[in-house]
C-alpha cells in the first residue's frame, strides 16, 4: 500500500512537472508552431530537415541561443518610441565617422548598404539575420545564452510565403537591386508602430562583406505593422527546440561537420577564440 501511494505520488510530481514546462513553452516560447521533439543530436536535426522541408523550395534558419528570444530586429527591441527612433538615427551619424574608415564606403545613395556594413559592426537596424545553411543555424542556437541553463532554437520560414503575405500578387523573394525602391520606403521608415503600416519582407542581401558569403547570409526586413515576426504573420514559420543539455555535444558534431566559429567568421579574433574552445581552455581566472 506504502508503494502505490509512493508511486502515486512520484506520478503526480512528473506530471505536475510536465504541465509545468508545458504552460512555460506556452508563455515564453516562439509564436509559431513548434515542432513536437527536441533536437539532440545532428543526425536527427538533419532527418527532421529531410522530413519536414520540400527538396525544391528555398527555406531560410535562425539560430537563437535563448528559446524565449523573439525575431525582432535590434533597433525595434526598445520599449520606447524614443528609444527606437534614436536608435535608427545612429545610422546618420555612423555613415559620418565609418567612410573614412571603410576601404570601399558605399555610396551616399546605397542605403541598404550602408545599413548591411552597420549590422555587421552592431548597430541597431531593421534587419533580422537568417542564412541558408540550416546547420549555421543550429551552430548559433548551440550558444550560451545570458540565461546558461536557457535551450536554444532553430526557427525555420519559406521566405517567398512571408513574402506572398506583403505582395500577394508577386510571392518572392525581394532582391536589393531591382526592387530598390520598395526597400527604401522601408530603411526611412520611423520606429512607430502602425497598423495599416508595410508587412515584414524577406530580402536577398547585397553580397558585400565575406561574413555574409561566409554565412550564406538573408535578411528579413522590418515594417510598422508588426516588430515582431510570428506565425500568424508567416504561416511557414516553424520552431525546434535545443535542449540546454545538448548544446556542448552538439556544438562538437557540427565542429566535426566543419560548422565552428572560424568557419563562418573571417575575422581573426573568431578564430582565435576557436582555437581556445577547441583546446577546453577556460580563460576565466586566467590574467
Amino acid at each position: 500500500m506504502q508503494r502505490l501511494v509512493r508511486g502515486s505520488f512520484v506520478a503526480k510530481r512528473k506530471a505536475k512537472r510536465i504541465l509545468s514546462a508545458k504552460k512555460r513553452t506556452a508563455t515564453v516560447g516562439p509564436a509559431c508552431t513548434l515542432y513536437p521533439h527536441p533536437v539532440t543530436t545532428l543526425g536527427k536535426f538533419f532527418d527532421i530537415c529531410q522530413g519536414m522541408l520540400k527538396p525544391d523550395t528555398e527555406y531560410w534558419f535562425r539560430g537563437h541561443a535563448g528559446y524565449g528570444w523573439t525575431l525582432t530586429p535590434s533597433a525595434l527591441r526598445y520599449e520606447s518610441l524614443e528609444e527606437r527612433n534614436r536608435a535608427l538615427r545612429l545610422l546618420a551619424t555612423f555613415k559620418r565617422y565609418a567612410e573614412i574608415k571603410l576601404p570601399q564606403p558605399p555610396a551616399p545613395h546605397e542605403e541598404l548598404k550602408w545599413v548591411q556594413i552597420a549590422r555587421h559592426f552592431g548597430l541597431p537596424t531593421r534587419l533580422l539575420d537568417w542564412t541558408r545553411n540550416a546547420a549555421i543555424a543550429l551552430y548559433f542556437a548551440c550558444l550560451r545564452a545570458s540565461h546558461a541553463d536557457s535551450d536554444g532554437a532553430v526557427f525555420v520560414v519559406n521566405p517567398k510565403d512571408l513574402n506572398r503575405q506583403a505582395d500577394p500578387q508577386n510571392p518572392r523573394i525581394f532582391d536589393a537591386h531591382s526592387d530598390a525602391g520598395r526597400i527604401a520606403k522601408y530603411l526611412t521608415l520611423p520606429g512607430k508602430e502602425n497598423s495599416r503600416g508595410p508587412k515584414t519582407i524577406a530580402i536577398n542581401p547585397v553580397w558585400n562583406s565575406e561574413r555574409i558569403l561566409l554565412q550564406q547570409g538573408t535578411f528579413t526586413l522590418h515594417g510598422s505593422r508588426e516588430f515582431t515576426l510570428t506565425g500568424e504573420q508567416a504561416p511557414s514559420l516553424v520552431c525546434w527546440r535545443v535542449p540546454n543539455e545538448r548544446k556542448e555535444d552538439l556544438l562538437h558534431e557540427l565542429e566535426r561537420a566543419g560548422i565552428n566559429e572560424m568557419s563562418i567568421f573571417p575575422e581573426p579574433e573568431h578564430i582565435c577564440r576557436y582555437l581556445t574552445w577547441r583546446e577546453q581552455l577556460d580563460l576565466h581566472g586566467v590574467h
